[in-house]
């Protein structure tokens, strides 16, 4: 019975008042694969760090880490196989309703990007595992569980799907999931200025869903779908 798994991340944050420091964007997304030996390879990379003195790191984060973590990051996302799914929300775009709380915007990225990749990525297998990086405290915690599994039992029978949330630490498929959101971030929090981590995986961008701002994906030749927050 064939497996599919996915991992999902985030960039951006939930502040949507026009502060320095605050994204201009939320992005989500997913790393869909049938195969994780990609975390195999990952755990090397951060077992190499703290045998090199790095002993407290307990997972690899683009944010945070070196630029020369980020290169050999990169370079083994390239040697693996798996499909990567963003949905970029153009936050001062966004009407009241879909930003009421950070769970319930959550909830709204979840839908306008499920809705698209999730027929998508149920094509040709019976079940997926869904693992998201654990956000908010621990009482917000619950709310972005239920969102997501709301979201999803709109567009996969109950049978078909598992969701999982647990700290990214946990996991190292949510590391390459968190430097493929970071990727698209920089491309688009700096204009299409700051790309060169965007082009290391741009092969593997399948969905480009855009939600506020209306233009022509040239980086790749995948299609973009662009949406307008007040079409939905």
């Amino acid at each position: 019975m064939p497996y599919r798994y996915v991992f999902a991340d985030e960039a951006g944050d939930f502040t949507f008042k026009k502060i320095k420091g605050a994204s201009k964007y939320f992005v989500l997304c997913t790393l869909s694969t049938d195969d994780c030996s990609l975390a195999s390879d990952l755990l090397n990379i951060r077992r190499e760090l703290a045998i090199a003195g790095d002993s407290e790191r307990d997972k690899l984060h683009a944010t945070s880490d070196l630029q020369s973590t980020r290169d050999r990051v990169f370079a083994t996302l390239a040697k693996h196989e798996f499909r990567v799914d963003a949905t970029i929300l153009e936050k001062s775009k966004a009407q009241p309703q879909t930003r009421t709380d950070d769970p319930t915007f959550y909830r709204y990225a979840w839908f306008y990007h499920f809705q698209f990749i999730g027929p998508q990525i149920l094509k040709g297998v019976d079940k997926l595992l869904i693992t998201t990086a654990a956000l908010g405290h621990k009482k917000t915690r619950a709310a972005f569980k239920l969102g997501v599994n709301n979201i999803v039992q709109q567009t996969a029978s109950r049978e078909r799907w598992e969701c999982s949330f647990m700290d990214s630490s946990k996991e190292p498929l949510l590391w390459a999931a968190d430097y493929c959101a970071w990727a698209i971030q920089r491309k688009w929090e700096s204009n299409g200025e700051d790309k060169r981590s965007f082009d290391l995986i741009a092969k593997k961008l399948q969905a480009n869903l855009i939600f506020g701002r209306m233009e022509r994906n040239t980086t790749t030749k995948k299609v973009a779908t662009r949406y307008s927050w007040l079409s939905l």
